[in-house]
């Protein structure tokens, strides 16, 4: 995947999640997308019940922070907030552009974000489907979506199969000297 390699970070996060299993699964499918840190925010997380999904050991590679609740949450400076929710005014994932630096938070099994944490997101998404999946599918869809759009692939074919020709190497350009004009 490094070939691929999209610029920017983005960590996921969930809120009042009840399950470790879940919150395993996310840091798992994280670790696996290559995100910069996993977060919960009035969770707790055990390592030993949510180590039973999280079968990369995915605490050791990358940072998880944890929250008591909205009091101290604190993302890095210039971190977009975008929450995954499945309300009316949300934007379609596949018609959202994914900020290059963002966190992505998800709500409780059997709940949604609150409405102090909902407040605090740049952005809603929801994922187009007819009711609610599980919130690890939700968040591996998520950095799927993330992965597909920014990464650099080829284009995919108008028939069956995969793309016909792999994409040339990137070639960087010379510099641009930007002259601002004073008044």
């Amino acid at each position: 995947m490094s070939e691929n390699r999209v610029r920017g970070y983005f960590g996921v996060g969930v809120e009042g999640i009840s399950k470790p299993m879940n919150v395993g699964a996310i840091m798992r499918t994280a670790h696996a997308f290559e995100a910069s840190f996993v977060f919960t925010i009035g969770a707790v997380y055990s390592k030993r019940e949510g180590g039973r999904s999280d079968t990369s050991d995915a605490l050791e590679h990358l940072p998880l922070h944890e929250y008591d609740g909205l009091d101290n949450f604190a993302l890095p400076r210039g971190c977009d907030l975008v929450g995954v929710e499945l309300t009316d005014d949300a934007v379609d994932l596949p018609s959202f552009r994914h900020p290059q630096q963002a966190a992505y938070v998800l709500g409780p099994e059997r709940g949604s974000l609150s409405p102090e944490l909902a407040d605090l997101c740049a952005h809603v998404v929801k994922i187009p489907t007819r009711f609610c999946v599980n919130v690890g599918v939700a968040a591996a869809i998520v950095m799927y979506d993330r992965t597909l759009t920014l990464g650099r692939y080829p284009a995919r074919p108008l028939m069956p199969g995969g793309p016909l020709k792999a994409l040339s190497d990137h070639v960087h350009g010379g510099p641009i000297i930007r002259s601002q004009k004073l008044s």
